[in-house]
Formats: C-alpha cells, structure tokens, sequence
C-alpha cells in the first residue's frame, strides 16, 4: 500500500473573520410551495437554491435565504439561460428555472453514521492521534451531506432531539440526489476576487459550475493572473507545520516537530486539496461549509467540501485557473 499523502500548507488555512461582512440575512418565507405536480417552475428562494444547486449552481449551504450568495447564482443562471442578469428571483426566471423532482426527501440515519461521528480535539497534537477528522454530530454529517446550513435542517425537523438521534430514524432533507455530475473536464477555471466566486467553463466558455469561495484576508496574499493546477489529492491529510502557527502549545513546547492530521471533513483542508503552481496556494474544502464567502483566508481558495468534491470530477493537471481581481 502506497504511503498516505501528506498535504503542506504554506500558511494556517484557520478561519479569520471577515471585518466587513455583512449580517446573516432573516429567513425568507416558506421553504416549499403547496403547488403539486413536477416539473414545474421555483416559487420560493429554497426551491431556486435547490434547482440551481442540482444544476451545479451553488449558493454555498441550501438556508432558504435571500444574500449575496443566492444572488450571484441568480445571475450566472440569468447569464446561462440569457435573460436579463438582475439576481432577483423575479417571475422571468422563476418560469425558467424547474424543479424536475420534489424539493424534499427522507434522510434515515444508519448505525454507520452514528458510528463514525467523534470529537473535534481542540489541539493540533490531539488531532493527529485522532483516527479520522470525522463529523463530530449528526446534524453536521446530515446537513453536509445534504448541501445544507444546520439551521435549515433543524427547520424541516422541528421536534428532533439532535442530542437523542438514533439509527433508523427519519429525517426531512432537500433532495440533493439528482444533483448534476459533469461529463466532461472542464477547459479552464476563473475566480473572481471581488465577487468571491469560482467557476469552471468548457472550450466554448459555457458555464459548467460556480461555486462561492472564501479568498484570502490580506490583499498581498491574493494571486492574481494565470496559475494551473498542479496536485489534486481527494481525502488529504494535512500537514501542521509549527512555524506556521508561532502561538501554538505545539510549536512551544516542541518547536520543529511536525503533526500528520488525519483525513475527514473537518480536517483543515476538508475533503478535497487541488494543489496550484504557486507555492502554498490551493483550491480545497473546510470544516466549516456555512462560512464560506462569508469568511476570509490565510491565502488558499475555500470552498464547501461536496462543492470542492464536485469541481475535482472537472480538473486536470495543468488545467489553466485564472485568477481576476
């Protein structure tokens, strides 16, 4: 068996907070319309982040809330469907943006769910002694697996106990199952700074995907111009250089001594590291999906872990990454 793959970071990929970010926005009505029959056109915001998102149009975690986000899938959609780019869910693009299948499906908890859930050690070193950087609660694995914020999971299941889950129970989620796999390799990827946002294209620059993604915090960490991908590495481990983090126990107390972080969700990198040709930088998932666009980096590209698992199914090595400002 090959050596497990071993991913060094060039600067902390931890969550810094945005000094300018703008407040969650409230809840936009109901989630699902009492009309019957599929397909039929979107009536409510969850409906169109759902039929966007099954499209490979992501507005980051499904909530059912109007943003930034859900905006600026409004408007690739709005490009992509060549109707006027406004970003609201206005009647013009509620009529062209189908709901094939019904919104919501039942999720049943099994025993290897429950089985795999475990805590998040707060340290470095006891990360790496962990056997995996797994979920930590099932309400984290289920809205994950079902491109969803926590909040919106609670919502379609108001009397769960989250605490007292157990296998065999049933749980309201948005059917994310007819979610679009692409068929082909994308030609080429752009991310956009200041909208926050990568999207992967074909030869004839028809939109593929679009993807939210958190940037770095500090503007002389942000690459700007052609970078091609040069790694890509699904389920990583990650490497914790203690250089890099001065302040920890670690680096204090055994300065020089590396940590091989397990694999999982909530490892650093999440899911997924796609590796670039500029020293450090990379495309990858985080343990915090809900946050991301809404929260800044050390340097690397962030995005949801299934959106990072969906864009490495487009990538090739060598592929062009255009990065604008």
């Amino acid at each position: 068996m090959p050596p497990p793959l071993v991913i060094k970071a060039a600067a902390p990929p931890q969550v810094v907070l945005s000094t300018n970010s703008a407040p969650r926005p409230k809840s936009n009505g109901p989630l699902v319309a009492p009309v019957a029959g599929f397909p039929r056109p979107v009536q409510t915001v969850f409906e169109a982040q759902l039929a966007l998102d099954r499209r490979g149009i992501s507005s980051g975690s499904l909530d059912g809330k109007i943003g930034s986000q859900t905006r600026a899938a409004i408007r690739a959609f709005q490009h992509q469907a060549k109707l006027p780019e406004t970003g609201e869910l206005d009647d013009l693009t509620k009529t062209n943006l189908a709901l094939d299948t019904p919104p919501l499906t039942n999720y049943t908890v099994t025993s290897n769910d429950l089985a795999r859930l475990q805590p998040l050690n707060p340290t470095w070193l006891g990360k790496s002694q962990q056997t995996a950087l797994d979920y930590e609660t099932i309400l984290e694995l289920v809205a994950e697996k079902n491109h969803s914020h926590p909040d919106l999971v609670r919502r379609l299941n108001p009397g769960v106990a989250w605490t007292n889950v157990v296998a065999g129970m049933a749980l309201r989620v948005p059917d994310v199952s007819t979610v679009d796999d692409p068929t082909n390799k994308a030609a080429f990827a752009r991310i956009s700074l200041s909208d926050k946002v990568l999207e992967a294209f074909d030869e004839e620059t028809n939109l593929l995907m679009h993807f939210p993604c958190s940037i770095a915090q500090r503007v002389e960490k942000r690459p700007v111009g052609e970078l091609h991908v040069a790694v890509v590495a699904p389920n990583p481990n990650y490497t914790f250089d203690p250089d890099l983090f001065p302040e920890s126990p670690e680096a204090k107390e055994q300065p020089g001594v590396k940590l091989i972080l397990p694999p999982g969700p909530n490892n650093p990198v999440g899911t997924v590291w796609i590796g670039l040709d500029k020293s450090g930088y990379g495309i990858h998932g985080t343990p915090r999906p809900e946050d991301v666009g809404r929260t800044e980096s050390h340097g690397c590209f962030r995005l949801a872990n299934w959106n990072a698992e969906r864009f490495l199914k487009l990538v090739w090595m060598g592929m062009p990454v255009d990065v604008e400002p």
